[in-house]
């Protein structure tokens, strides 16, 4: 992936993005599912472990460079235990502007578009014949996941466009998760072998994202501010 990235006083901006590996709708499914399930809230007493173990019996249906993305997710997993995989996950995902989990975020940021971007996902989601199975908001990366990982033929490829078309908050957040030394990195890494390559629009995106973050909410105030209203945190 990105052998050297270089530091800007707004973040780290990859010298390349993470290169697709060749899969099959089956091996995208598969993979896709699995990390839905692993970048969920890692329950304890012994839920979480069950996960990594049921997650591991399907590693040799992927190609290696995905399965081993998976593997050095599972050991340092492990090593955490599920209290501490628990606090760490907590400190990533909830504290940390950059790490969100919720593709909208990235954007519209916390403005008052937000709603009409969690319909458009709800939207999209009931497009590919999908109910919401889960308590998460339809914009929740681990929801569009599942999306992927339950639909066949067209309704997969629209599903592959689906969570590609957020391709650039997907690269701000494996981004803040490699900086912070998280391993759940190595899951987006893998989600992201998993999609078509990034394109000249998305990686301008992404970039811009990485100098001024999301959007910020403006309405009522009147000074013209010379500067992006929300810098993002610097990881």
């Amino acid at each position: 992936m990105n052998p050297t990235p270089v530091r800007t006083p707004a973040g780290l901006v990859p010298a390349e993005f993470v290169q697709p590996v060749a899969v099959t709708e089956e091996q995208r499914r598969t993979l896709s599912m699995a990390a839905s399930l692993l970048l969920a809230y890692p329950e304890e007493d012994g839920v979480f472990l069950d996960k990594l173990d049921a997650v591991e019996t399907q590693l040799d249906q992927l190609p290696e460079e995905i399965a081993g993305e998976f593997r050095s997710f599972l050991a340092a997993a492990r090593q955490f235990g599920e209290r501490a995989m628990a606090e760490h996950y907590v400190s990533t995902f909830d504290q940390r502007r950059r790490c969100s989990l919720f593709l909208s975020y990235y954007s519209v940021g916390d403005t008052r578009q937000r709603g009409a971007a969690i319909l458009a996902f709800r939207q999209g989601l009931a497009q590919l014949g999908l109910e919401e199975l889960t308590d998460e908001l339809p914009d929740h990366l681990c929801v569009v996941l599942e999306a992927v990982a339950r639909t066949e033929g067209d309704a997969h490829a629209a599903a592959v466009e689906f969570i590609a078309a957020h391709r650039d908050g997907v690269e701000v957040l494996r981004s803040a998760l490699a900086s912070t030394g998280s391993p759940y990195v190595s899951l987006i890494v893998a989600v992201c072998m998993g999609l078509p390559r990034v394109d000249e629009d998305t990686a301008n995106s992404y970039i811009d994202l990485i100098r001024s973050g999301p959007p910020a909410e403006m309405v009522g105030i009147n000074a013209q501010l010379p500067f992006p209203s929300a810098q993002p945190d610097l990881i």
